[in-house]
């Protein structure tokens, strides 16, 4: 099983950033994806999230700006990020839980992570 993410880079305050993590291995069809960050000497937070069934949930300091998606047919969650801020620059993770058809928010527990991708918001 493998998670692996891309899309994050550098960009200007204001300006949009797409991630995406691909999952293989096995069909994350019935599994919740996470979107994850961490910022240097700050612990690691949920950001968003979407469930088997695309619910959402979404970290306040986000809401209104980030939007989660899915394509389960290609096994791939997306994170969309628009408006963004310098407080945003973290390396972002993709997570998946163990496909017990879940629901969605921090109290998920996710198992499969894939390697972070480093995104940084210039002022």
């Amino acid at each position: 099983v493998q998670l692996q993410a891309f899309g994050g880079g550098l960009v200007q305050a204001g300006g949009s950033l797409r991630l995406s993590c691909a999952a293989s291995g096995r069909s994350f069809s019935t599994s919740g994806m996470g979107w994850f960050r961490q910022a240097p000497g700050k612990e690691r937070e949920l950001v968003a999230a979407i469930s088997w069934s695309y619910s959402t949930y979404y970290a306040d300091s986000v809401k209104g700006r980030f939007t989660v998606s899915r394509d389960s047919a290609k096994n791939t969650v997306y994170l969309q990020m628009n408006s963004l801020k310098p407080e945003d620059t973290a390396v972002y993770y993709c997570a998946a839980d163990r496909g017990l058809l879940s629901g969605v928010g921090p109290e998920v527990e996710y198992v499969y992570w894939g390697q972070g991708t480093q995104v940084t918001v210039s002022s």
